[in-house]
Parts: C-alpha cells; sequence; structure tokens
C-alpha cells in the first residue's frame, strides 16, 4: 500500500471518527440506570437514560427528559466527561483540516512534500488527543454512573464513543506514522535526472580539462 493510500485512509478514519465523537456528544443515551430489574423498572417508571446534558424518564406511556443545567451540583464524572468530549469535538476541525490538506488530492501552490508530512504529523496529534479525550470520558462516565445510581445496560451513545475513539487512534496513529515517510525517489525521475545530468556535466568539464592539458604540454 502506497503511502498516499495510507494518507487517504488516516484521514477517512479520523473524519468519520470525528462525527462520531459529535454524535456521542450532544445525545443524551450514554447508559440506562435503575436501581431494580428491567420489567420492574419499567412498571414503576424508575428506568432512567443520562447523558452529558440530560436525564430521561423512559416508561410505556412516557419519555420526559429534564437537563442537567445545575453546574455546580453535578458529579465531578459528568463535568469532566462534557469538558473532554466537547474538547475533543472542537479539535477535530483543525485536525480534519490539516488530515485533509496532507492527502496527495490538495496541493495548495508549489507546497513541498515536507510541508505535508508537517500538517499529517499535526493532524495525527490532535487526532490522537480527540482519541484520549473520548476514551477517558467513554470510560469514567459509565463508571461514575454505576457508582451513583446502579448502572443496567450501556447506551448507543457511549458505543459511538468507544468507535470514535477506535477510529480517531487508528487514523491518527497511521496520519502521524505516514508524517516520517520520505517519498521514494523513484516516483521523482526529474530529480534523479538532474543529479545524473549535473553529475555527466562535471565528467565532460573534467575531461575537456584534462585534454586541454595534455595539448598545452
Amino acid at each position: 500500500m502506497s503511502q498516499s493510500c495510507r494518507l487517504l485512509c488516516g484521514f477517512f478514519m479520523s473524519c468519520t471518527g470525528w462525527i462520531c465523537l459529535i454524535i456521542a456528544t450532544f445525545t443524551n443515551d450514554w447508559v440506562m440506570t435503575c436501581s431494580f430489574g428491567l420489567q420492574t423498572c419499567i412498571k414503576m417508571d424508575e428506568l432512567h437514560s443520562k447523558g452529558l446534558w440530560a436525564e430521561c424518564v423512559i416508561s410505556p406511556s412516557l419519555y420526559h427528559c429534564a437537563p442537567l443545567n445545575q453546574i455546580l451540583s453535578l458529579p465531578a464524572y459528568i463535568q469532566t466527561s462534557r469538558a473532554l468530549m466537547v474538547s475533543a469535538s472542537l479539535l477535530g476541525l483543525p485536525a480534519v483540516l490539516m488530515g485533509l490538506l496532507a492527502t496527495p488530492c490538495v496541493r495548495l501552490g508549489d507546497e513541498s512534500d515536507g510541508t505535508k508530512r508537517k500538517r499529517a504529523l499535526f493532524g495525527g496529534i490532535l487526532t490522537l488527543i480527540m482519541s484520549v479525550c473520548g476514551l477517558v470520558s467513554t470510560v469514567w462516565f459509565p463508571i461514575g454512573a454505576h457508582q451513583d445510581e446502579g448502572l443496567l445496560s450501556f447506551g448507543f451513545s457511549l458505543y459511538a464513543g468507544w468507535v470514535a475513539s477506535a477510529l480517531c487512534f487508528l487514523g491518527g496513529a497511521v496520519l502521524t506514522c505516514c508524517s516520517g515517510e520520505d517519498d521514494d525517489p523513484v516516483q521523482h525521475p526529474e530529480n534523479r535526472y538532474y543529479y545524473s545530468k549535473q553529475h555527466g556535466l562535471s565528467d565532460s568539464v573534467q575531461t575537456t580539462n584534462s585534454h586541454a592539458k595534455s595539448a598545452h604540454v
């Protein structure tokens, strides 16, 4: 697989991971909490779906969400998860932009391959930071919810966060690894021709000088 294909794969994984991070951040189906069994909680209207921004009550005849807007009274795991997920979502914009500009499909003016490698490195580092933020949030949140209310099951938002963290990690690793690779000189025949031509020119000049000295003697 060539470096161009690896850069494209890294970019698409990073972009998909960023989209999954945004979905996980702004949806509230992270965990299902209940102090009793599932059927008992549904009958007693005690089944709750909890996310970063709201807690919803789920029953056969009711679906009501209450926003978690009491910032000072919220547990530390909710506040920290909010901060990390929002930071990861914001970091995704420059990370995806750097990854896009590092691909061979986009070239700005007469930029060199070294500039593209620096962009790939910067985008890869940002994507890895996004992965760490998402992983910490999606691991700490269910642990904190279980300690507070009793965890019943995971929601699709939490699964989206895990998928996002994995994709961002893979995409960031690919972009970072590609940033350290030099292009194969075979792919640039003009450089090889330039050096060989210059070498041949120096040899011809040296030979001419030798003949001139011999004739002079």
